[in-house]
Parts: C-alpha cells; sequence; structure tokens
C-alpha cells in the first residue's frame, strides 16, 4: 500500500503554489493524497511568518501530536517560512517534527522526510538555494480553473515591517521560456486563468530574454493559445511603469484589477516603513491608472500602529482609502516580525488598544466604501468566469469579474470553467448576486 500525504498550507498565494509543487514531487516520491485529515503517513505543514498569528496556528496544530509516541503519529514536516526563519529552534519548541525544510530548500523535502526515517533523527535543511526550480509539471493544482505561475522568487526591497527578504531570500527571476513553458502545460491541463505571482511581481526583469520586462512578460503570456485571463500579484507601486499600465489597458486577457499595497495614507510613516513612495506618489499613480484604464477596480494592503504612528498618521490613512475608493483592502495591526528593520532598530512604540481601535475603525470605513462601489452594480451586466460551485447552497455557483468581484447566481456543474454574463440584482458587503442572461456558447436575445 502506498504511502499517503496531507499538505496543510497557511499564508499567502506563494505558499499555496508551493504546496502543489510539493504534493506533486511527494506523488513521484511514491505518496498519495490522503482521503482524510487523519489518514496521512506524512503531514506536511506550511507555514508563514508574515503575520505573529500564522505563526501560532502551526504550533497549535503541532499540539495536537504533542506526548504521542512516534508509532502513534504521522511523520511531520514543517516547511516554508517558519521554518526558514527559525530552524533548528523549531525542534526544542516541537520535538515531534521529524524535517524542518526553508523556503528554498523544498525541493529536498522527499530525501530529507526518507533520511530522517533511516537515521531516527530530524532532519533540517535551511540552505539558502539560489536554484529553487522545480520539475515543470509537478505540480498537482487543485483549483480546475485558475493556475498559479511563480515568475520571481525573494525580495530585495527591505521594507521596514517585512519578514519576506529574510524568509524568501534574494530576488531570482525565472527565465521567460520556463514560465511560458509552465503556462502552456497548466493551460493543456484545463486552467484557463494564469495567476502570476512575485513578492514584486512587476520587478520582473527576464534573464533570458533580452529587453523583456513585465509588461513583456504580460504580453508574452496573454499570447499563449488557451489563455483566457492573467492575473498577478503582488506588484509594488514604485515599479509600475507606463508600459505595465498600457499592457493592462490594451491585452484582452489581462483582468482590468489591480493589487496596489501602500501600506500607510501617512508620507511620514512610509519613509519609516522605507516604502520609498510617497503618499502624493501613490495618489498620482491612482490618477494616472484610471485615467488609462477607466473602470478598473482596486485594492491594496495598509497596516495600522506601525512605530512611531500618531492619530494625524492615522487620519491620513483614513482619508487615503476614502479618496481612492479601494474596491477591496487587507488591513492588519502591525506586529514586531523576527530579524526585519523595524524589529531592530525601531520600538513597538503605539499600544495595542490604539492599534486594534484604529484597525476596526479602517476596516468600518472600507466596508462602507466597498458597499458603495457594489452597490453601484445593481442592474449591470457583467462577464464572469465560472470558478467554483457554493458551500451552502447546492444550485448555487459563483465566479469573478475581470476586476475581481465575487458574483453569484444560480446555475449548473458545467459551467464551471466557462464564461457566463450575469446581470445584478442584489449586493452584499464583499460580493453581488444575479441571474445570468447568457452563458458561453449561446447568443443572447435581442431585448
Amino acid at each position: 500500500m502506498a504511502r499517503t500525504y496531507r499538505i496543510e498550507t497557511f499564508g499567502c498565494q506563494m505558499n499555496v503554489h508551493d504546496s502543489e509543487r510539493l504534493g506533486g514531487l511527494l506523488e513521484r516520491a511514491g505518496y498519495e493524497a490522503a482521503s482524510g485529515p487523519d489518514e496521512a503517513d506524512l503531514v506536511v505543514i506550511n507555514t508563514c511568518s508574515v503575520r505573529e498569528r500564522a505563526e501560532e496556528k502551526l504550533y497549535s496544530r503541532l499540539d495536537r501530536y504533542r506526548g504521542a509516541a512516534a508509532q502513534d503519529r504521522p511523520v511531520i514536516a514543517v516547511i516554508g517560512c517558519v521554518a526558514q526563519q527559525e530552524g533548528e529552534r523549531l525542534l526544542e519548541r516541537a520535538p515531534m517534527i521529524d524535517a524542518v525544510v526553508g523556503t528554498q530548500a523544498l525541493a529536498e523535502l522527499p530525501a530529507l522526510v526518507a533520511r530522517s526515517a533511516e537515521v531516527r533523527r530530524a532532519q533540517v535543511d535551511v540552505t539558502a538555494y539560489d536554484d529553487v526550480s522545480f520539475p515543470l509539471g509537478v505540480a498537482v493544482r487543485g483549483d480546475p480553473v485558475k493556475a498559479f505561475v511563480t515568475v520571481v522568487e525573494g525580495c530585495n526591497d527591505f521594507c521596514a515591517f517585512c519578514v519576506v527578504p529574510y524568509t524568501r531570500g534574494h530576488e531570482r527571476m525565472r527565465p521567460a521560456g520556463e514560465i511560458l513553458a509552465e503556462v502552456r502545460q497548466a493551460v493543456d491541463a484545463g486552467h484557463q486563468e494564469i495567476h502570476l505571482l512575485g513578492q514584486i511581481v512587476n520587478h520582473y526583469q527576464a534573464p533570458d530574454i533580452a529587453g523583456c520586462d513585465f509588461a513583456g512578460l504580460l504580453q508574452r503570456v496573454a499570447e499563449v493559445p488557451g489563455v483566457r485571463r492573467v492575473r498577478f500579484a503582488s506588484p509594488h507601486p514604485r515599479h509600475v511603469t507606463a508600459a505595465m499600465i498600457a499592457a493592462v489597458r490594451d491585452l484582452p486577457q489581462v483582468c482590468k484589477h489591480l493589487h496596489l499595497p501602500v501600506q500607510s495614507g501617512s508620507t511620514r510613516i512610509l519613509r519609516a516603513m522605507r516604502r520609498r513612495h510617497t503618499r502624493d506618489d501613490y495618489l498620482r499613480l491612482v490618477d494616472e491608472v484610471r485615467r488609462n484604464i477607466p473602470g478598473i477596480t482596486l485594492s491594496t494592503d495598509m497596516i495600522v500602529g506601525f512605530p512611531g504612528e500618531t492619530e494625524a498618521d492615522f487620519a491620513d490613512t483614513l482619508s487615503l482609502t476614502r479618496t481612492v475608493g479601494f474596491h477591496g483592502m487587507f488591513s492588519f495591526k502591525y506586529s514586531e516580525r523576527p530579524n526585519t528593520l523595524a524589529a531592530r532598530r525601531i520600538a513597538d512604540d503605539v499600544a495595542e488598544s490604539d492599534k486594534g481601535r484604529r484597525l476596526l475603525e479602517l476596516q468600518t470605513l472600507q466596508k462602507e466604501v466597498q458597499a458603495n462601489l457594489l452597490r453601484a452594480m445593481r442592474g449591470r451586466t457583467v462577464e464572469v468566469l465560472v470558478d467554483s460551485r457554493s458551500r451552502r447552497r447546492h444550485d448555487e455557483y459563483s465566479g469573478r469579474t475581470t476586476g475581481n468581484t465575487v458574483v453569484n447566481f444560480p446555475g449548473e456543474q458545467d459551467w464551471i470553467g466557462r464564461f457566463v454574463r450575469v446581470t445584478i440584482e442584489r449586493t452584499g458587503p464583499n460580493s453581488v448576486w444575479g441571474s445570468v442572461t447568457t452563458t458561453e456558447g449561446q447568443v443572447a436575445h435581442a431585448d
């Protein structure tokens, strides 16, 4: 009987894609996916250290194995950012771990698990390998419609709050030829929407094609036969070029949505964060994007309570949120992360109560902004790529517009992976509902 595995993933889209690739490597090594959460011979926990709560999820998950005899529990491997950050220290807090594998050593996981069993001792590899490539086609993709494709690994920007350069390593660009080969393989497997991933995805410069920047990569990906939509995350505002804006505007396959992390509305705090853009820079960029791409939707990331943030600084964040009108926002309280510039150089001097109050106020404002934007969609007919079935209603399906709005509607199983046109009838705080007027392959009737 084949050994079985289960991968539990916390954190960002890059972690999700790393888990997809690791699943493929394990299956090549003779494992099969476990049928249930308690059926696995090998449990792999893919960790995130961007926020403190994600680390605690790891230790909470491991607590269930604490005190169990080795023969009564699965083999346990901890991988990803917390593994890279903590290394052998994880074994001190959680001695039941059999393998610790850093972000740049993921391809070594099957060998390390085998070695651990052979010598009956935990294996640790947090080596900073430059070559982080995986075999083409190895990923076990969990989504029938979307496919993640990494284009940039690591980051060189060293924003003061960010742990990524310390856990993901320095910036490495994948060859464009390798990226396009993976896109073609994903399309051949039925995936119509390609998500390009990178810590600063729009900093991309192809190492194998002279002059191919991120705009050039978008052009090449859009030209792959069978690609119906292209999304990407996350661009940095200061690397948005005129060519990139033109590519988003002119390429039909590229979705008309930009996630532009701003992090704060205060220029003073942005300077302390080492973001290298000001509030006015960001607002000028928003104006340029909207002038060139009418109807585009914008989303962002925001941190409240960064060291030194005053009530006036926070007021700047609220006013920027009102001014821009984001369709979506990921907002967080600042928490000190290990090894970062802020942790080493700046005292975390904002009271936790102030952080909590500010976060609630920001999220309340964003809900109001978002609800107003969604209400404005009532009566409109939008094109949606159907990607999933509702977990709560057996006859309800959902998908996203080019602007990344979630649309719910009565549908059929064979619509997944197809485009439909939906007339919006009602809206909620995070998504909208409507009725399908046309499905792909049908001819719409004249009104």
